[in-house]
């Protein structure tokens, strides 16, 4: 029943808070008795505590984004209760009790001290905290505009980049638009502010001279009695309304000097204060030495002590906090290896892709001495995506002591695939012209063009460019291994879970085709392998909407997985040929002579696997050798070779010969784009 009732109490809020707005409007107007002014009075200072409170709270502006319009809000109050008390000390001499006591406590027997008391007051709000907070609302509102642009292109970009979804999109660009509108309020309401200052010193100057006037002429009062009771009654009457005034100041600078944190300003302040205890040591014993310098010493000493003390016991916490990290991080441990028989299933786990390193490379790893391999392996992640169109899962990195001490070596599912050594304090040297230039170092080969290259001290670097070389640090050579090894099993990389990412991902903006072709016409797994079949020949996948929609097109008449690749190859042909053409728009290629095409095309063989040409192995060697002589005699664009051939036996040939020659692209008439022409160099013959 209680929180039925809370429930209903804050539905009406509205309600209520809309008579009170209308009451201040009235309360300007009507004239009030003491003890309601006294009521009021005492509301006016809890409301400005509690709003100092919301802001010590707050960690973002937004959590308090009603401060400019509650700025206006209480600064009418604080007017209307000025009008109200000005009505009855200059009608009556009597304003009720809260302000004769105020008055009467601040001024005492001297109302010269009370009058420059309150006058201090009013400056310290007026040219400090108003004057400040009101620069820093006008700056923080500039600088928020002049930010949004970004801020809203960095909302664009993650989204694109798939980091968010819509929603999280469009909840930050209505913060950000609500963080714009604040700062823009609140250098507006600071003006209410510094005009309430002003209109404080006014109605006090009014009260003091109109006070004194009216106690003389029309109440009958000695000129001593008439300062006496006006006096007080302005004071306090001006203390009662500017000590609120200053409270919401005070709030109104501690909200718009906020930087960015997670936390309220209490935990920040403490924790940013006792951060670093040895310097409150050293102030400890400055503030020692001074106490012996002339200067009063008990005041110096009782705070040295207390700093010392205060030092003191953050080491203590810190040693403290140290210990009890270690007792849990060994309790957590300890947990794990009682644990181990129900953990043993995690043992099994294989990861897509891993490097484990030797001793002496973990210094590429570990970015506290200024290793950057974690982040360029996720670069390597980015370029595939980008190149190939590819999902890499993260790749994990270990440490093996098995391993030499500069070896490294690239796992797929646990098998090695990829090793070679580095020289962790060295450069590795390659002549890119061919021409050997020699340089004193340890000779090697490159590991991922198999190049011969040379290791040399850093200081050679200069000497090296100078004479043309190329020179590459040892986490580029491991990066750029890895690239390439990727790359090259990229087909093996692509499982159903990474297809359906890539897939899911499509559908986003382009929900039709892939509703149209998944589940109806192809399972994940077929479209799986035909993706595996065009990456295992380097083809990228990244225009995925062209390979589904021509599966769709042409998965209703056969769900043959070999034939539907060469359908989505023929869909992809300016994109596959896009790295042969050069400059002059042709494309330059090695064809087959056609009894060799008939004599393959007679010899095909179907199976699960693919198409397979049959043919003796004396035969399939003179092939070999004649595509060597052949490719070898002929200046290829970017030096990558083209065998063309027909499309019926192109998936067969390229069978015949990937083991050989993988490196040579194999594409069929069908791919050819018919404004690409097309250059004759060579035949391959039997």
């Amino acid at each position: 029943m209680g929180e039925t009732k809370n429930i209903n109490l804050r539905s009406k809020l509205d309600v209520i808070i809309a008579f009170g707005v209308i009451g201040i409007v009235l309360m300007i107007i009507i004239p009030l008795p003491p003890a309601v002014l006294d009521i009021l009075l005492v509301l006016n200072i809890t409301f400005s505590i509690v709003i100092l409170l919301i802001t010590m709270f707050t960690t973002e502006v937004l959590q308090f984004s009603i401060f400019p319009t509650l700025l206006l809000i209480t600064t009418l109050f604080r007017l209307g209760l000025n009008i109200s008390s000005t009505r009855l000390i200059l009608k009556d001499a009597n304003a009720g009790s809260v302000i004769e006591a105020f008055g009467s406590f601040v001024t005492g027997d001297n109302y010269i001290v009370g009058i420059i008391i309150f006058l201090i007051i009013i400056i310290i709000q007026f040219i400090v905290i108003t004057s400040g907070a009101g620069r820093v609302s006008e700056v923080s509102a500039r600088f928020t505009l002049d930010a949004m642009p970004g801020k809203q292109m960095s909302i664009d970009a993650d989204l694109n980049a798939g980091l968010i979804d819509e929603l999280t999109a469009r909840q930050r660009r209505k913060n950000l638009q609500a963080e714009a509108d604040f700062y823009g309020a609140m250098d507006g309401a600071s003006k209410f502010v510094k005009g309430d200052a002003i209109a404080g010193i006014i109605i006090t100057i009014i009260n003091i001279i109109g006070g004194i006037i009216i106690g003389i002429v029309m109440l009958n009062m000695d000129a001593k009695k008439s300062m006496e009771i006006f006096t007080t009654l302005t004071i306090g009457d001006g203390l009662v309304s500017q000590i609120p005034a200053l409270l919401i100041s005070t709030a109104s600078g501690i909200l718009v000097t906020r930087a960015g944190s997670d936390e309220n300003l209490g935990n920040l302040l403490g924790k940013q204060l006792t951060a670093f205890p040895k310097v409150i040591a050293i102030a400890s014993a400055v503030l020692f030495l001074m106490a012996f310098t002339g200067l009063p010493a008990v005041p110096f000493l009782v705070l040295s002590v207390a700093s010392g003390v205060s030092s003191y016991l953050l080491f203590k916490d810190e040693k403290e906090k140290m210990e009890i990290q270690m007792e849990s991080q060994q309790a957590e441990i300890t947990e794990i290896e009682r644990k181990e028989p129900e953990n043993v299933s995690t043992l099994i786990a294989v990861e897509p892709m891993e490097i484990e390193i030797g001793y002496g490379l973990i210094p590429l790893a570990d970015e506290g001495t200024g290793g950057d391999l974690l982040q360029r392996i996720a670069s390597v992640r980015r370029q595939c995506a980008i190149e190939m169109g590819i999902v890499v899962q993260p790749i994990r990195i270990r440490d093996n002591l098995q391993l030499k001490n500069n070896q490294y070596v690239i796992k797929i599912r646990g098998t090695d695939i990829a090793s070679s050594e580095l020289m962790p304090n060295m450069l590795l040297c390659m002549d890119p012209t061919g021409e050997n230039s020699e340089l004193p170092g340890i000779k090697t080969i490159e590991p991922t063009f198999g190049l011969p290259a040379v290791w040399i001290n850093k200081d050679q670097r200069e000497e090296a460019e100078i004479k043309g070389l190329t020179v590459v640090d040892p986490t580029t050579v491991m990066v750029t291994h890895l690239t390439e090894t990727i790359k090259l099993h990229s087909y093996e990389l692509l499982g159903r879970q990474e297809t359906k990412l890539i897939i899911e991902t499509t559908k986003e903006k382009y929900s039709a085709v892939v509703e149209e072709l998944i589940p109806d016409l192809m399972t994940l797994g077929e479209v799986q392998k035909v993706l595996q079949n065009l990456l295992r020949e380097k083809i990228s996948i990244k225009d995925m909407v062209t390979i589904l929609e021509s599966l769709a097109d042409n998965s209703r008449n056969t769900k043959d997985v070999e034939l539907l690749t060469e359908y989505v190859r023929f869909s992809l042909g300016r994109s596959i040929c896009s790295s042969f053409i050069d400059e002059d728009r042709s494309i330059t290629v090695t064809t087959v002579h056609p009894d060799l095409e008939n004599h393959i095309s007679n010899n095909i063989q179907k199976s699960l696997q693919g198409s397979y040409a049959v043919i003796d192995p004396e035969t399939t060697q003179r092939i070999f050798e004649n595509i060597k002589s052949v490719v070898d005699s002929v200046y290829y664009n970017n030096n990558q070779p083209v065998i063309l051939v027909s499309p019926k036996i192109r998936p067969a040939f390229r069978k015949l010969i990937e083991m050989v020659f993988p490196h040579i692209a194999v594409i069929s008439l069908n791919e050819i784009p018919n404004d690409i022409e097309i250059k004759t160099e060579g035949v391959v013959t039997v």
